[in-house]
């Protein structure tokens, strides 16, 4: 999604959840998120690659940048989403990807938003119906290095590619476990 966001009020969010391309699909769907990219962001190489960041030892972590209406839908409620979309209870890992570079983060821009992330963290984990501790980062934002071409929109320009991978990396199994329907 890319509608022109020049003539309303917009805010960013980026999440790390794992497989970018898997990050995109939920927030798409929102009313009032107006665009998604996926990238890279908390590392420490500059226009990092694709290669160099799923190879490790960038720092870096695959993440998705949501420009959205706040007018329309709140940052809390991307935080919701957020958390149903990710196991928050794997260091360095989501489902079958592994190393640092698939670890889970709310990356703030604002104090506002730092705020209301704890705050989601630590709703999650009174209100929480599994086991394990909570492991997901909370990290201001930083740059942000948008993916290569291919990597945009993946669920759509490859839908049978996206759903094997997803299927097959057991994300939506996990999911079921941690949060039912």
């Amino acid at each position: 999604m890319s509608p022109d966001t020049t003539s309303r009020q917009v805010e960013t969010a980026i999440f790390a959840g794992g497989c970018f391309w898997c990050m995109e699909p939920p927030f798409d769907k929102l009313d009032g998120v107006l665009s998604t990219t996926s990238g890279y962001i908390g590392g420490h190489k500059k226009e990092p690659s694709y290669k160099e960041v799923s190879r490790g030892g960038t720092g870096h972590t695959e993440a998705v940048r949501i420009v959205y209406d706040p007018s329309r839908i709140s940052y809390e409620q991307l935080l919701v989403v957020f958390w149903r979309n990710i196991d928050p209870t794997t260091a360095d890992r989501q489902f079958c990807d592994s190393g640092d570079q698939y670890r889970s983060g709310i990356f703030y821009s604002s104090e506002s938003q730092r705020l209301q992330a704890v705050e989601s963290l630590r709703a999650l984990e009174q209100n929480k119906t599994f086991a394990e501790p909570v492991v997901t980062e909370i990290s201001p934002a930083g740059t942000f290095y948008e993916a290569e071409d291919y990597h945009q929109d993946y669920y759509q320009k490859n839908p049978l590619r996206y759903k094997y991978y997803r299927y097959s990396c057991g994300r939506d199994k996990r999911l079921e476990e941690l949060w039912g329907n």
